[in-house]
């Protein structure tokens, strides 16, 4: 019985052995991914900020500028692009909408990214575009990858629509959890109008007419959580300006936007709850299960060899064989 009991666990202690790291070089890589329909709203604001008044086209100080950040997963779009592309494919309908203090409009842009629902790596199909303008993505956007990496990425800027290292500056500590710190800057560029102008009569085509331009720079900062790739707060120092042309009468350059942009206290509480419950369900794929079933394969690996050891003690000694009978004229002797 010992022999057999011996047997079945050492035939455990092999299948659970090979399972762990089946878990974490196969399944995880399969299993982890972003939903197609993923739906999630943030809000920044920038209090104070410098904001231009367009019917004066003069800048001035307002208490709070306040954008919202919508993104949405397209899930019809995510399944035509992964039937042509072959690959799980999320689709990301964006839009992000700044309001003055009023509430009223001051820009808004929306966005389509498609990208790989495991890597996070861009997929160029699917008709991914920034305000219209169709866009080749190169790096990462809104999301890092799964086991976020102490290294720099590239990162698109959506503004420029074109893609710069996103740096890492070091690990920290953030609301409990354990995050990496990232910052990219971005140094003035000339950016396309926004299809959509705050006034109305005014277009991006008067304003280029006008002979003016539209310039822009930020440092961007990001604390991202490295098991999810989920940033848990982010920041921005933006500035945008208009440049040249008669629009701005004697004025070489006038203010568009300029503050200091941060997430609000709830979204960040939420954003930092919602990732500590989906950080759990990563681990359980790339950490705790597959050692825990190593580390149980183990135990029953020892517990077999001990059950086969203390069978071979305790087993009796045979007794000697008795010897032959030697036969002589057909009787024994």
């Amino acid at each position: 019985m010992r022999r057999r009991a011996s047997l079945v666990l050492l035939a455990f202690a092999v299948f659970f052995a090979a399972l762990a790291p089946l878990l974490r070089w196969y399944a995880y890589p399969r299993l982890a991914k972003i939903p197609p329909s993923e739906y999630q709203t943030a809000v920044m604001e920038a209090s104070p900020a410098t904001l231009l008044d367009y019917g004066t086209m003069k800048p001035r100080t307002v208490p709070k500028v306040s954008i919202v950040q919508t993104l949405r997963g397209n899930v019809p779009a995510a399944k035509e692009v992964g039937k042509a592309t072959g690959r799980d494919v999320v689709v990301w309908d964006t839009l992000s909408y700044v309001a003055g203090p009023d509430g009223k409009m001051v820009s808004k842009i929306p966005e389509r990214y498609v990208f790989d629902a495991h890597s996070q790596d861009p997929v160029h199909a699917g008709g991914e575009h920034v305000d219209g303008d169709a866009v080749r993505r190169d790096g990462i956007e809104y999301k890092w990858p799964f086991l976020t990496e102490k290294r720099d990425y590239r990162y698109f800027d959506a503004q420029t629509r074109t893609s710069a290292p996103i740096h890492y500056k070091g690990t920290r500590n953030f609301r409990g959890l354990e995050v990496y710190y990232f910052e990219q800057t971005i140094p003035w560029t000339k950016v396309p109008l926004p299809k959509t102008m705050p006034v109305d009569g005014v277009t991006p085509e008067t304003v280029r007419k006008a002979g003016t331009t539209r310039w822009y720079s930020t440092k961007r900062m990001f604390w991202v959580e490295p098991t999810t790739g989920a940033p848990v707060n982010g920041q921005e120092i933006h500035k945008e300006e208009l440049r040249g042309g008669t629009l701005l009468g004697d004025r070489d350059r006038v203010t568009v936007f300029s503050g200091h942009v941060k997430m609000r206290e709830d979204y960040i509480r939420h954003t930092v709850d919602m990732v500590k419950s989906q950080r759990q369900l990563v681990l359980l794929l790339t950490a705790y299960l597959p050692w825990g079933f190593l580390i149980l394969g183990l135990a029953l690996l020892a517990l077999a060899l001990l059950l086969e050891a203390r069978g071979r003690a305790a087993r009796p000694p045979s007794a000697p064989s008795a010897p032959a009978a030697l036969s002589v004229a057909g009787r024994s002797v």
